[in-house]
């Protein structure tokens, strides 16, 4: 019997008119020949078992009531998906948007398209349903169609880096930067090799998810051409779309992106974001996460937003900061509009005093 995951909070008693929803979506589903695996909401997200979540399953059901732990899974599916992860092949993601609370994560995944650093139309992939009925209309219609064509092209296989060399004893600790790989925007190009540059010149390590091309290449470039210590991490099926930058000074490969996450949070001390696609929207949300359920692998580390404004005096992540404000507290991340005020927020929380 093909398997469901059902995820979405735990409703309160007072809510009747959630808890029937989600009552007759639970028979209409069973009663279709699904087997359901209902996650309360009750569960702590771990980054080490979600692929083994993902394997055990057969589709994805989120229902309203969208919640950070929510948003985190389905972005992360959405991110399998782009990345070609063969382990959610002809398995469909069906979101129950009846109350809107999925908009904002809509509007987030409508904005990287137009600022082109997602290249797939999210709404062929995580399918919208009104009602319980449409849910399973959904799930008919796909359980026998493949995903569509995500648009990734593999690259020759690259040599993996063989070297591993221990961080300086002078370092003053480690800067993880979540950005894209596929944004080749020239002003932020620079900004990417820029940050390298002062990490490097500021005894600061360097730790990315080890790509080769946009952003991330661009910081990983600026860091090593400095003399900085490179590390970073990254999966087999990834690097056959992306590649792998040179000089890196060690490599952390693992054998998919949650525990790739997870290598890159424990040698860090401090997260800057930015401009990125879907993945980097996933690694903030599990940063967030941690954060508000007091995880030991996010304890005294800051998190910084990098929201460089434009000449209209819009920022990259204006929609993502909206969202936000919906379920964090204001002392959670920083929000910096220059190089120099990134600088600044690092200094102040790894420097010694």
């Amino acid at each position: 019997m093909p398997t469901v995951r059902l995820s979405g909070k735990t409703l309160s008693a007072n809510e009747s008119v959630e808890r029937s929803l989600r009552a007759k979506l639970l028979f209409l589903i069973y009663n279709a020949g699904w087997d359901i695996n209902n996650a309360s909401g009750k569960e702590q997200i771990t980054l080490s078992n979600i692929e083994k979540k993902i394997i055990e399953s057969d589709c994805f059901v989120f229902t309203p009531g969208a919640s950070l732990e929510d948003l985190f899974k389905a972005v992360s599916i959405f991110v399998g998906y782009q990345t070609i992860d063969q382990n959610l092949s002809g398995k469909p993601t069906v979101i129950l948007n009846s109350d809107a609370s999925w908009d904002p994560l809509f509007d987030v995944l409508s904005h990287l398209g137009k600022m082109g650093t997602v290249k797939q139309d999210y709404r062929e992939f995580l399918l919208l349903a009104n009602s319980p009925e449409e849910v399973l209309a959904r799930l008919d219609s796909a359980k026998d169609q493949e995903l569509p064509d995500a648009g990734r092209e593999e690259v020759d296989d690259p040599e993996m880096p063989t070297s591993d060399t221990p961080p300086p004893s002078d370092f003053l600790g480690n800067v993880c930067v979540f950005c894209s790989a596929t944004l080749e925007d020239p002003g932020y190009i620079a900004d990417g090799e820029e940050l390298g540059r002062i990490l490097a010149k500021n005894k600061f390590g360097c730790v990315s998810g080890a790509g080769k091309s946009g952003i991330m290449g661009a910081v990983v470039r600026g860091s090593v051409e400095s003399g900085g210590w490179t590390a970073g991490s990254n999966v087999p099926h990834i690097i056959k779309l992306e590649g792998l930058p040179a000089g890196l000074s060690r490599f952390w490969l693992r054998p998919d992106i949650y525990t790739r996450m997870e290598v890159m949070i424990e040698n860090s001390d401090a997260f800057v974001i930015f401009p990125g696609g879907a993945g980097t929207v996933q690694e903030l949300l599990a940063l967030l996460i941690f954060l508000e359920q007091g995880d030991d692998l996010m304890k005294g580390k800051p998190v910084i937003i990098f929201n460089r404004l434009d000449e209209e005096g819009r920022g990259f992540w204006d929609p993502l900061i909206t969202l936000l404000g919906n379920y964090c507290q204001p002392d959670e991340f920083r929000i910096a509009q220059s190089l120099p005020e990134i600088q600044r927020l690092i200094a102040g929380a790894l420097q010694p005093a």
